[in-house]
C-alpha cells in the first residue's frame, strides 16, 4: 500500500537545543542542562499535544523483522491505525518500535518516533513521519505518556521494564488519571504477572493485589481495539499532578 504521509524531518536537534542553551546561559554548566530539560520537556509535550488521538507502543528494538513478536506489533499497530485512525508513538529506534510505526505508515496514519541518542541502538527508524529527539530519558518518557489513550508494552528488555513498571508506579500513587495499560504477548507477560503474585503480592506483600488490575495481559487484539476505541481521549491538562 502506498502512502501519502510523508516524513517530517526533525525540526531541532539535541544539538541545537544544547547549543541554544549554552548561548543563553552563557556556558556549559548546570544552568545549561536545566535550560535544556525546559526544552526538550516543552518540545515533546507540545508535539503529542497537537497531534490527535494515539497509542503508545514500548518494546524491544533488538527484535528482528522475521521475529514473531514483529510480525504481531506490526498487525496491532496497523489494525489500530487503519480501523480506530489512532496516531502510533514510539521511541522512534529498531525492533518492535520500527513494527509499530511500520504499522501505521502502512496504514496511511501518523507515524511518530519520540528518539533518544544512546551508545548502541537508536538510529530512527524510516516509519517514522514525525520526529522529536531527546537527550534526557525522563523527558521522553513523560512526552510519551502524556496525552495517549492508551500504552502498549510489548516484549522488552530493562528499558521496557522501566517504562512499564513507571507508568504503573505513576498510576499507583494517581499521578497519573486512568489510562488502558495492555501488556501484549501472553508468552512473555504471564511469567513476569506470576512473579509480581507470587513473590511481590504474596511472599513479601510490597504490592497489593489490586494494583496487578490496573494492567491486562493478552494476545487479543480484537480486544485491545475495544478497550482502545472506548478509552478515554486524555488531553494532558489534568494528568500529572
Amino acid at each position: 500500500m502506498t502512502t501519502e504521509i510523508k516524513y517530517e524531518p526533525r525540526h531541532i536537534t539535541t544539538d541545537d537545543i544544547k547549543n541554544g542553551c549554552i548561548t543563553l546561559t552563557g556556558g556549559d554548566g548546570e544552568e545549561t542542562k536545566l535550560c535544556m530539560i525546559q526544552e526538550e520537556f516543552r518540545d515533546g509535550i507540545d508535539t503529542v499535544k497537537d497531534i490527535g488521538p494515539s497509542v503508545t507502543f514500548y518494546g524491544s528494538a533488538r527484535l528482528k523483522p522475521d521475529h514473531p513478536e514483529y510480525i504481531k506489533t506490526y498487525n496491532l499497530a496497523n489494525r489500530i491505525a487503519k480501523e480506530l485512525g489512532y496516531i502510533v508513538i514510539t521511541g522512534g529506534g529498531g525492533g518492535l518500535m520500527e513494527a509499530a510505526n511500520k504499522g501505521a505508515f502502512d496504514a496511511g496514519v501518523e507515524s511518530v518516533g519520540l528518539t533518544i541518542r544512546l551508545p548502541r541502538e537508536q538510529s530512527t527508524n524510516p516509519y517514522v513521519t514525525k520526529e522529536v529527539p531527546f537527550h534526557f530519558f525522563f523527558a521522553r518518557q513523560v512526552s510519551m505518556q502524556y496525552t495517549t489513550e492508551a500504552c502498549i508494552y510489548c516484549a522488552g528488555g530493562t528499558g521496557t521494564m522501566y517504562e512499564f513498571f513507571e507508568m504503573l508506579t505513576h498510576l499507583q500513587t494517581g499521578k497519573v488519571g486512568p489510562i488502558p495499560i495492555i501488556l501484549y504477548g501472553t508468552e512473555f507477560w504471564n511469567p513476569i504477572k506470576k512473579i509480581l503474585e507470587e513473590q511481590f503480592v504474596e511472599k513479601y506483600k510490597t504490592i497489593s493485589a489490586p494494583d496487578l488490575e490496573r494492567f491486562i495481559v493478552t494476545d487479543d487484539v480484537d480486544q485491545i481495539l475495544e478497550i482502545i476505541k472506548y478509552s478515554k481521549i486524555r488531553t494532558g491538562e489534568d494528568e500529572l499532578n
